[in-house]
């Protein structure tokens, strides 16, 4: 195993958005079987060190490859479009407008339903910006127009907790 290689490359899969959950799932635990320090106890101290960095390593892969989000913003900065989420807030004119509908209706609603309705919104949102993403990135080969699609899925994300927040208020 290389500590350098990416995720991809360390998993075994190839560098693309769509990838099989359950497959990264089974490959995280055959790389921890083989990285499991207690394998190495014979071997001594300083083996044993080496395969808990292994160890680490593989699962900060994993947290990264198994999160759609994280993969996607992954794959941008391997592809030289790093998300700069902190500095970059660049989003299309409609998608601004879509925010500020988003944050009126979140601010007028006053039932549970109401929120709910955003809350279903919000998912739907969601699986189009993902859809969007896995076009750019696995067909299109356009990471700076996918980078700037996770920056919309990051912020949908956000504020569906804040929607979860208001929700969790009314329910006390």
């Amino acid at each position: 195993m290389n500590l350098q290689a990416s995720d991809f490359e360390l998993f075994g899969l190839p560098a693309r958005f769509a990838q099989d959950r359950a497959a990264i799932d089974a490959r995280w635990k055959e790389l921890q079987r083989e990285a499991h320090p207690d394998k190495f106890a014979a071997q001594g101290a300083a083996a044993q060190r080496v395969a808990m960095q292994w160890s680490v390593r593989i699962n900060e892969a994993y947290q990264r490859l198994k999160n759609p989000l994280s993969r996607a913003a992954y794959l941008c900065e391997l592809r030289g479009a790093p998300i700069n989420a902190e500095n970059n807030t660049a989003m299309p004119a409609a998608f601004l407008v879509e925010q500020m509908e988003w944050r009126e209706a979140l601010d007028e609603a006053g039932a549970a339903d109401q929120l709910e309705a955003l809350e279903t919104q919000l998912k739907r949102a969601a699986s189009e910006t993902l859809a969007q993403i896995e076009k750019l990135l696995d067909h299109d080969n356009d990471a700076l127009a996918a980078a700037q699609q996770v920056r919309a899925l990051m912020f949908i994300e956000r504020f569906g907790k804040d929607v979860e927040s208001r929700l969790d208020q009314l329910g006390q």
